[in-house]
């Protein structure tokens, strides 16, 4: 069997490479190829565009590229029509791949289509689902999701979340505060102001600033030297961070997850020019951004979105949050709860390889 994948970002990479993990597990035979990173190319996957070369970086990003990227798409149209391809595997990055879904579905009907971890149109808007439906199958890692689609007609294949494979509740020596103002230029250099801000207050505090790339700290306008209780770590995995740490300050996106799984006290952050329309217009409606608060649809950690976010709210959030341990731990149990399951990544494997047209 052959199998084409697209994704975009490196969050989808690394949920993409759990799935090829435990499909070659399956069947070692399956050839994979596609739109990865290299989390994926370490499990197996043939990259045939590798996604750091997109340098996509948001949503207005992707519209000045719009004809970049759909050259791209025909690429990858004559590469699944010329090798064969059974089954396409799209994951996550709506903004390309719900177009990549048209024109499949125009161009190579016949191949059977898979979207796992689609965009989150219960936040961005439901108007989108109409092009959504036309994959084949519909894979989510959030509970809630399969409501929503169920009110819209579509059936939605849920096991649990695979993060909760991955992570479990760590150990930690509640010393300092891990920093992790994302991966993307725009947010990089919003949110570092600020989180600075906190840094030369907390004299006492250190601090660890993860970045994922020795490049992104062109991005920081500051000279970080002059702090001395900062400490900037490139190659230490998040686990091995948060083993160090008493609380993070994170920017809103998959990672808060994976701090809520390790049972690590966050600040959730975010502070761009580009979302304040969609904030403004969507995410109030839905109460909450970030993936620990939906799910349990309560606060487990504090949101500081657009004008909130400033140092000094930060830093009072992180001692009200740091009072309460407990009640935050008790919030935490309970989104693992809401996400787990029995054989999770296993089970969406199985499902994408014996699919049902």
């Amino acid at each position: 069997m052959k199998i084409f994948v697209s994704t975009g970002e490196a969050s989808g990479d690394l949920h993409l490479s759990y799935l090829a993990k435990n499909i070659f597990k399956i069947d070692k035979n399956i050839k994979i190829y596609g739109v990865a990173g290299e989390y994926s190319k370490k499990e197996g996957v043939e990259v045939i565009q590798d996604i750091n070369e997109l340098a996509i970086m948001g949503f207005t990003e992707a519209l000045k590229k719009y004809s970049y990227l759909k050259k791209k798409a025909y690429e990858y149209l004559e590469f699944i029509k010329k090798n064969q391809i059974e089954k396409v595997l799209l994951v996550d990055y709506g903004g390309f791949n719900l177009k990549f879904l048209e024109l499949l579905k125009k161009e190579v009907p016949e191949v059977e289509v898979f979207y796992y971890i689609p965009p989150k149109l219960w936040i961005w808007g439901e108007k989108r689902i109409e092009k959504l439906k036309l994959a084949d199958h519909i894979m989510v890692i959030f509970p809630w999701e399969v409501d929503f689609y169920k009110k819209h007609g579509v059936e939605a294949i849920y096991y649990g979340n695979p993060l909760c494979e991955k992570y479990s509740e760590v150990l930690r020596e509640d010393s300092k505060i891990l920093l992790l103002p994302g991966s993307r230029k725009q947010e990089i250099k919003s949110l570092m102001p600020e989180i600075l801000k906190v840094v030369k207050k907390e004299k006492t505090e250190k601090f660890i600033l993860k970045l994922s790339r020795e490049s992104h700290l062109n991005w920081i306008e500051d000279d970080l030297n002059k702090y001395e209780n900062l400490e900037i770590v490139l190659d230490k995995t998040l686990e091995e961070c948060v083993k160090e740490s008493k609380i993070a300050i994170a920017a809103s996106g998959t990672v808060t997850l994976e701090l809520a799984l390790m049972g690590l006290p966050t600040i959730v952050i975010y502070k761009t020019n580009f979302i304040n329309y969609f904030i403004a217009k969507y995410i109030l409606k839905v109460g909450y951004v970030s993936l620990p608060n939906l799910t349990i649809n309560d606060e487990v950690f504090p949101e500081l979105l657009q004008k909130n976010c400033t140092g000094e709210k930060i830093e009072k959030s992180m001692k009200k949050i740091l009072e309460k341990k407990q009640e935050v731990k008790v919030k935490l149990d309970l989104v693992r709860k809401k996400l787990s399951g029995e054989n999770i990544t296993k089970d969406y494997a199985n499902f994408l390889l014996k699919g049902i047209k």
